[in-house]
């Protein structure tokens, strides 16, 4: 994946864009609000149960969704599970 990025990189400059220089993270992770929005959202609740329970928007759930999404590097909610799952496994301390 990253010898596909570096190539789209220079095929941006090239044609005279300015992409931006944001590393490849597999490990980006979630902030405390888009955790418990996840884990919210992985139980089913939707995007109105979600806003209620946090006092937020449901636009506003929508919009954490879809950069949580991007984090996770999925696109839609019937995989959070396996996501979260990855994420804390990954996040674990080794010993």
């Amino acid at each position: 994946m990253q010898a596909f990025a570096q190539r789209a990189r220079g095929e941006l400059v090239a044609a005279g864009a300015n992409p931006r220089n944001r590393p490849i993270d597999p490990g980006e992770q979630l902030t405390p609000q888009e955790q418990q929005i996840a884990r919210l959202a992985r139980d089913g609740l939707t995007n109105m149960q979600i806003g209620a329970q946090l006092f937020l928007s449901p636009r506003t759930i929508e919009w954490h969704l879809h950069k949580m999404f991007g984090k996770l590097r999925i696109d839609s909610r019937s995989r959070l599970h396996a996501a979260l799952a990855r994420q804390e496994r990954d996040a674990a301390p080794l010993h």
